[in-house]
C-alpha cells in the first residue's frame, strides 16, 4: 500500500542552511546531541592503547607515537572526511546514511541506467543501516561502564558497586524513552559545554606541566611508531580507532542542525577539547607511568574524581541518547522506504517530527545492551566487540560519498578517485584492525547487523513478491469503473477512500464493498500512497489527481522518508486543489489487510518464508501507519 518511488521532488538545495541559521544556541545545542559520543571517547580510548596485551612495551617514545596516531586520525577521519567532505551531502537539509543512499541512486542516473550501480548503491546503504544498530548496542553500554569504572579510581573497595551501578543509570535511561527528548534536550549542551571544557583544562594543564609531550604533533611520529611496530601495528590500530567512534553522528545528525553548527561546534569546542584532554594524559602516564590503569580520571585530584564520575555519567548518558534517538528514527526512515514492517510509533513532540519514540526497538535496544553489560562487565572487555560495525559503516560512507561527488556534483574525477581512494584505504585499514577483535566480541556487532540485513532483504523481497502476485491477479481500475457505469449500483452519501499499491487496479476493499454491501458511495477516491526517496517531498508534487468518471477519483500522493504518511491530511490537500466538498466526519476509510502465502514468495527459502509470514502476522496496522482514525476506517483481510 505504502510503495516505494523514485519521483523527483523540487527541492531547495540549501535547505538545511536556510532553516538553521548557526546562531551561538543552535551551536549549543549541537554540540549537546552530536559529539556525546566522540566526546567520551577520552574516558577509555587512550587507555585501550596502551594495553600490553597489543604487545608493544611502555616508552616515551610509544605514548608520542600513539598520541601521534590519535591527532592525526582526528584530522583525517573526522574533520577532513566528515566536517569537510561528506557533510556537503545536503540531501533537503538531511544526513544519514539512507540520505546518503538516495542522493547517490539520484548521482546515478536511475534504475535502468545502470541496474549494477543502483543495486550496489542499494545494498551499501542497507549495510551501513545495519551496523548502526550494531553500533546502537555497544555505545551505551561501554560509555556508561568507562564511566562509572571511574568508582574505582575513588576507591577500589567501590568495584563491585560498577555493575549496578551502571545497570539502574542504563534501566532509567531507557525507561525514560516514551516522555520524549525534548525538555531533557535543553540540558544537553550545557553539559556538554562543561565537559568539553572540563576535558580541555584537565588535559591543559598536563600538556603544560610536561610540554614534551607536544611532540606528538609531528607526524613523524604516527608514521615511525608504525614502521617500528608493524606487526603489532593493526591490534594497536584497532585500539586507536576508539577515539573516533561518533564521528558518523556529524553526518547523520546535520538536519537536526545544520552544517555550520556542526562545524562550527567541531572546530571551536570539541576538537580542541579532545586534543587536550589526550595530550594531557599521555603527558600524565610520561610523568607517571602508573597512570596507566585509568589515564583520564589519574588526570583528577582525589577530591575531583568523585564529581567527575557524575559528569562523566551524565556525557555518556547523552552520548546514549544520541544513538537512541537515531536508532529509533533509523527504524522509521527504514519502514517509510519499505525495508521493515509497519511498528508502533509514537510521535512525543507536537513540533519537531524527528522526536519519536519506537517502543518495539527501545525494548529491544535494552535488553541487548543490559545483557551486554552483565556479559562483558567492563569496559576494556567491551572494547574488544567496539569499532568492527563503525569502521564498515564509514566505508559504506566513503564509497557513497564518492559516487555523489562523481555522478552528482560532477567534481574533477582524478581528484574524486584520488580523495576517495585515500579515505577508503584509512577505513579500510581500521576494518581490517577491527577484524582482530570479532573473535573476542566483534562478533556480536556483526552478528546484530547480519540479523538486521536478513529482516531488511526478506521484508523488501517478500513485500515486493506479494505486490507482484496481487498485480497479476488484480482488474484494471478503468474498464472495471467504465463496465460498472452501465450497471451502476446504489450511491450512498459521503466519501470512501480505497487505499491501494497500484493506482491502475481496482482495490479488494471496493470489490468486496460492492460484493457485501452492494452500494457505493457518492465520491470514490482510490488513493495510493508513495514514499519517495527524498526527505521530504515539495507541496507541488504532493497530490496527483486523475478523474476517472462520475465522482471517481484516482489519487497519488507522496511523501518523504521525514514525513508522517497522513491520509486524512493528504485528502484535505486534495479536496482544496480540486475545490470539492468533502466532509471529514463523513468520510470513511478502507483498507485491506494483506497476507502473501507461500506459493506466492518463489525464491526465497523456507527459513525466510517463514520470518516473512511472522513479520507479516505482527506487523503494525495501517490505520496507525496512515494516521487513519479509528471510528471511520473499515479493513478487510486479503490473501494473495
Amino acid at each position: 500500500m505504502n510503495a516505494q518511488a523514485q519521483v523527483p521532488a523540487v527541492q531547495s538545495p540549501t535547505h538545511g542552511e536556510a532553516s538553521h541559521a548557526a546562531g551561538p544556541g543552535l551551536t549549543l545545542a549541537a554540540l549537546g546531541v552530536v559529539f556525546g559520543d566522540i566526546g567520551t571517547s577520552p574516558l577509555y580510548a587512550f587507555k585501550e592503547t596502551l594495553n600490553p596485551e597489543h604487545g608493544v612495551a611502555f616508552s616515551p617514545d610509544t605514548v608520542l607515537g600513539l598520541l601521534s596516531l590519535i591527532f592525526w586520525g582526528l584530522l583525517f577521519v573526522v574533520t577532513l572526511k566528515y566536517v569537510v567532505f561528506v557533510l556537503r551531502a545536503d540531501h533537503d537539509g538531511e544526513g544519514g546514511i539512507l540520505a546518503l543512499q538516495a542522493l547517490a541512486r539520484s548521482a546515478a542516473g536511475g534504475s535502468q541506467a545502470r541496474p549494477w550501480l543502483w543495486n550496489a548503491i542499494g545494498v551499501l546503504g542497507l549495510v551501513g543501516a545495519a551496523m548502526f544498530y550494531g553500533d546502537s548496542l555497544i555505545t551505551p553500554a561501554i560509555s556508561v561502564l568507562s564511566a562509572v569504572e571511574g568508582l574505582e579510581v575513588q576507591a577500589p573497595v567501590l568495584q563491585r558497586a560498577v555493575i549496578p551501578v551502571t545497570m539502574l543509570i542504563l534501566l532509567g535511561l531507557f525507561a525514560v524513552q516514551r516522555k520524549g527528548t525534548g525538555a531533557v534536550g535543553k540540558v544537553f549542551g550545557p553539559v556538554m559545554v562543561l565537559w568539553f571544557g572540563v576535558l580541555a583544562v584537565a588535559g591543559g594543564w598536563q600538556v603544560l606541566q610536561h610540554p614534551q609531550v607536544l611532540g606528538a604533533l609531528d607526524p613523524r611520529r604516527a608514521i615511525g611508531f608504525l614502521v617500528e611496530h608493524r606487526l603489532q601495528s593493526l591490534a594497536v590500530l584497532g585500539a586507536v580507532f576508539l577515539a573516533f567512534t561518533g564521528g558518523e553522528a556529524l553526518y547523520a545528525d546535520m538536519g537536526h542542525f545544520g552544517t555550520r553548527a556542526i562545524r562550527r561546534a567541531w572546530l571551536f569546542i570539541a576538537l580542541p577539547g579532545l586534543v587536550l584532554n589526550y595530550f594531557g594524559q599521555g603527558a600524565l602516564v610520561l610523568a607517571d607511568p602508573s597512570a596507566i590503569d585509568n589515564p583520564f580520571f589519574r588526570l583528577f585530584p582525589a577530591w575531583g574524581v568523585l564529581p567527575m564520575v557524575v559528569l562523566a555519567a551524565m556525557a555518556t548518558v547523552i552520548a546514549s541518547q544520541a544513538v537512541i534517538s537515531g536508532a529509533f528514527s533509523l527504524t522509521a526512515h527504514a519502514m517509510r522506504m519499505g525495508y521493515l514492517p509497519r511498528m508502533r510509533v509514537v510521535q512525543t513532540s507536537g513540533a519537531a517530527i524527528g522526536q519519536i519514540y519506537v517502543p518495539v526497538v527501545n525494548w529491544l535496544l535494552m535488553t541487548g545492551v543490559l545483557l551486554l553489560v552483565l556479559g562483558f562487565r567492563s569496559s576494556e572487555a567491551l572494547s574488544a566487540a567496539y569499532g568492527i560495525a563503525v569502521s564498515i559503516t564509514m566505508v559504506t560512507t566513503t564509497l557513497l560519498a564518492g559516487i555523489v561527488a562523481w555522478g552528482l556534483w560532477r567534481w574533477n574525477r582524478v581528484a574524486v578517485v584520488l580523495g576517495v581512494a585515500a579515505f577508503a584505504l584509512v577505513d579500510l585499514t581500521f576494518v581490517a584492525a577491527n577484524s582482530l577483535k570479532i573473535a573476542e566480541g566483534g562478533w556480536l556487532t556483526l552478528a546484530v547487523a547480519a540479523g538486521v540485513m536478513v529482516l531488511f532483504t526478506t521484508w523488501s523481497k517478500g513485500r515486493r513478491l506479494g505486490l507482484e502476485a496481487a498485480m497479476a491477479e488484480s482488474l484494471p481500475l478503468r474498464p472495471f469503473f467504465e463496465s460498472l457505469a452501465l450497471d451502476m449500483p446504489h450511491r450512498v452519501k459521503g466519501t470512501a477512500v480505497f487505499l491501494n499499491a497500484d493506482a491502475t487496479a481496482v482495490p479488494h476493499a471496493l470489490l468486496h464493498n460492492l460484493k457485501h454491501n452492494q452500494v457505493l458511495h457518492e465520491q470514490v477516491i482510490v488513493l495510493r500512497v508513495l514514499a519517495c526517496d527524498t526527505p521530504r517531498v515539495d507541496a507541488r508534487l504532493r497530490i496527483e489527481a486523475e478523474h476517472l468518471t462520475d465522482c471517481i477519483w484516482v489519487v497519488t500522493a507522496r511523501h518523504g522518508f521525514m514525513e508522517r504518511p497522513d491520509v486524512p491530511e493528504f485528502m484535505r490537500i486534495f479536496a482544496y486543489q480540486k475545490g470539492l466538498a468533502i466532509d471529514s466526519m463523513k468520510t470513511s476509510y478502507f483498507v485491506s489487510r494483506a497476507s502473501v502465502g507461500e506459493e506466492n514468495l518463489p525464491g526465497m527459502n523456507p527459513v525466510r518464508r517463514a520470518l516473512f509470514g511472522w513479520l507479516q502476522r505482527n506487523a503494525g496496522r495501517a490505520s496507525d501507519y496512515f494516521e487513519l482514525p479509528d471510528n471511520r476506517l473499515v479493513e478487510m483481510g486479503q490473501r494473495t
